[in-house]
């Protein structure tokens, strides 16, 4: 199980998620790191682009690895869907660890239903 190309397609996708969503929303804590606090516009972008150069180091082999067009398990549909779905994830635990203001209400759990409620559709033959 651990070597199936699914299951090693998602692990890849929590991974690149990851890096992007710490290249996409870790700038806004710099100010809490004495180092990174006045590093301006140009070196936030530049950090945030090293990030995300190993966000795109692992999406790309997860996509190919889980597109049924190169032998994966996943359609296309189903594919952008599980990358959107690991994205909020990975986002939501982000969030709640690093933006103590922020937190997960009602109306959060509710769409996180609709969006299993996707799944479902997306997958059924």
């Amino acid at each position: 199980m651990f070597t199936s190309r699914p299951f090693i397609t998602i692990l890849l996708l929590v991974a690149s998620n990851t890096f992007m969503t710490l290249a996409w929303y870790g700038h806004l804590r710099f100010k809490d790191i004495s180092y990174l606090k006045n590093i301006g516009l140009v070196g936030t972008v530049l950090i945030s682009w090293g990030i995300a150069l190993i966000e795109y180091c692992l999406m790309v082999p997860a996509n190919r690895l889980g597109a049924a067009s190169q032998g994966g398990p996943f359609n296309m549909w189903q594919l952008k869907l599980i990358q959107e779905v690991i994205s909020i994830m990975v986002f939501v635990v982000f969030t709640l660890l690093f933006f103590k203001t922020e937190s997960l209400r009602w109306n959060h759990a509710v769409g996180f239903i609709f969006l299993i409620v996707a799944i479902y559709f997306f997958f059924k033959k």
